[in-house]
């Protein structure tokens, strides 16, 4: 089993060795240039290897501990929970090696932590964060930074005034096809960047089964605004961060529509979200999102005057691709009726077909890609061990954060809402 381990180990460091070199964005990617570096096994004395605590071990937690348990050189030191369901789960995955507890300010006091993860409810994210900064120890927090705009600055803040590193749970920007489709961006394969269209779509009513109804709040948090704002804080920022990335900038401004036309069931945030976002640029980020519905799925779409990109397909298409070879263009003539004669009084104009034929993906296929999710983790402990915040990423996440909470706001009092100058940064 170890040496299966072992030699994935090599497989998936390899793979983001050669990604990262072929990238020509690696300089403004330095989280990625780092992990490529890393050594195939952890051969370091104990003094170098990376203790961690984890704070709130549900589903996402869960398979956070889970990641960094295949990482060399990185210890589960701690965890914690006040879900006793949660709590045993975490003991187990452990073997009952990582000291339990239930109150997280416990765990914080501990001396031998070098960082924890935080994967609580959204409400929970901003002063368990600065509690951690404040003890000592570094965080990667879950998505989105907090539940509210104060929240997301205090967090900067104290990392500014700690110097701790605080990464945030945004694994796109470790996923090598989203970087591979930002380099081919940048370079202009798509002319200018006009409009970028973005949705996520599901058919489930979001809730997971309590034990008890005194249990209701606490399992499904994520459906009362007390404690997140559901589809925004939880799937759209993610989206929010990629236009952004694009973009290289946040919008000015936002406006849009929010209900609850079909779960009617005591919830209290939408399941039904439609905004535009305005940058500076004058660029619009057209954004739909809701869970009664999932044949378009999840997808960014990235549109310029030369071609369009979908990024979670790894798909992109040229607005004038070159002729298909003569016969075949012959053929595709005849088909589409392009010598028929339009009759007198037939109609004046022929609307544009949607651009089917893609270019291929455009992802080098010659390593599988490895999971985001882990890279993200590589990356929080590439940064505890160098004592460097990666540049960029924190920015990216309050953007992100921020966006998504001004998106809310602009939905519930159907106003444009425009971005606050104390919430640049």
């Amino acid at each position: 089993m170890e040496e299966l381990k072992e030699q994935s180990r090599r497989q998936f460091l390899k793979a983001v060795s050669f990604l990262a070199g072929s990238s020509a964005l690696v300089g403004t990617i330095p989280w990625l240039s780092a992990i490529a570096a890393k050594k195939t096994t952890g051969t370091g004395s104990p003094s170098d290897r990376i203790r961690l605590g984890i704070i709130g071990v549900g589903s996402r937690g869960k398979l956070l501990l889970l990641h960094l348990q295949t990482i060399p050189d990185v210890e589960i030191a701690a965890v914690c929970d006040d879900y006793p369901p949660h709590f045993d789960q975490a003991k187990e995955l452990t073997e009952g090696k990582a000291r339990a507890f239930v109150n997280y300010r416990e765990l914080l006091s501990l001396d031998d932590i070098d960082g924890v993860i935080i994967a609580t409810p959204l409400h929970l994210h901003a002063q368990m964060t600065i509690d951690a900064m404040l003890s000592g120890k570094h965080v990667f927090c879950e998505k989105a930074m907090a539940r509210t705009l104060e929240g997301c600055l205090r967090m900067v803040n104290a990392q500014k005034e700690t110097g701790k590193i605080l990464q945030i749970g945004h694994q796109r920007m470790f996923n090598i096809k989203y970087i591979k489709a930002i380099e081919l961006i940048k370079s202009g394969i798509l002319g200018p960047i006009t409009q970028i269209r973005a949705y996520w779509h599901r058919n489930n009513d979001w809730r997971r089964d309590v034990p008890g109804p005194e249990f209701e709040r606490k399992i499904n948090w994520r459906l009362y605004r007390e404690y997140s704002c559901g589809l925004m804080t939880e799937l759209a920022s993610h989206q929010i961060q990629v236009a952004n990335w694009v973009l290289n900038q946040h919008p000015e401004s936002v406006m849009g529509a929010g209900s609850i036309n079909y779960w009617h069931d005591g919830r209290e945030v939408y399941d039904n979200v439609n905004l535009i976002y305005n940058y500076p640029n004058g660029v619009k980020l057209i954004y739909d999102s809701l869970i009664s519905n999932k044949k378009y799925g999840c997808e960014e779409q990235v549109m310029g005057d030369k071609g369009t990109m979908e990024l979670e397909a790894g798909k992109m298409y040229m607005e004038n691709p070159p002729p298909a070879p003569g016969i075949i263009q012959l053929i595709n003539n005849i088909e589409n009726k392009v010598f028929e004669v339009v009759p007198i009084g037939g109609a004046s104009w022929v609307p544009d077909n949607a651009i089917t034929s893609d270019k291929g993906t455009f992802i080098v296929d010659e390593y599988p890609l490895p999971s985001e999710n882990l890279l993200e983790l590589e990356g929080f402990v590439e940064s505890i061990r160098s004592g460097k915040q990666f540049h960029g990423l924190l920015k990216e996440a309050f953007y992100a954060s921020v966006g998504a909470l001004l998106g809310t706001q602009a939905m519930d009092n159907m106003e444009v809402v425009y971005w606050p100058k104390e919430f640049i940064i």
